[in-house]
């Protein structure tokens, strides 16, 4: 079985083109909000390492849309034109709310979400790899290994405050260099 649930014999190359180019448009679209998000997020802190990293954090974003904007221009595909406005809705709401709310929920959604790309990338490496794109998997995994380290700077973050007592930290992602040992096994 490869990431995501896909069965190598249940799976064809052109299903699995046709699920990686629908994974790829997410990916896309939720970069953007993402970036947008995180333009809105790092300006409404207070705190000067933080800014920097969260900063940093925005532009990996940004490179992982010009990534996979890239794939799916190789793929002879785009953006999915409804995602990509509601996305753009999404991040262009988040970004001024981290203004309005405290420190906590910002850094919580953000963790919370970085956590989820981390499987959508790996389920895209499969996707690419039994499409017969393997030019895409180091890429991808790459990219599932910087949401990995974004997330862990959430959650870092995040260690110990009361909050947590009313909003508790999803469950823990395991080793990130199970990233790519999980890929091996199922390639």
């Amino acid at each position: 079985m490869l990431a995501g649930g896909l069965h190598s014999a249940l799976v064809t190359p052109d299903d699995a083109r046709r699920r990686l180019i629908r994974q790829l448009q997410g990916a896309f679209s939720g970069e953007r909000a993402a970036g947008l998000a995180y333009a809105g997020h790092w300006r409404a802190s207070n705190d000067a390492g933080e800014r920097s990293r969260i900063r940093e954090i925005e532009a990996e974003e940004w490179q992982h849309r010009e990534q996979v904007g890239a794939m799916l221009k190789a793929l002879g595909a785009g953006p999915a034109r409804w995602r990509e406005w509601v996305f753009t809705a999404i991040g262009a709401t988040l970004g001024p709310l981290c203004h309005l709310t405290p420190w906590f929920f910002p850094m919580w959604g953000a963790g919370r979400l970085e956590r989820g790309n981390v499987g959508e990338y790996e389920v895209a490496a499969a996707l690419a790899q039994q499409a017969g794109h393997s030019e895409f998997v180091e890429g991808l995994l790459e990219m599932a290994e910087v949401e990995w380290e974004h997330e862990r700077y959430f959650r870092e973050c995040l260690a110990g405050h009361p909050l947590l007592m009313l909003f508790p930290l999803w469950p823990p992602l395991p080793d990130k260099a199970r990233i790519r040992a999980r890929h091996r096994a199922a390639a």
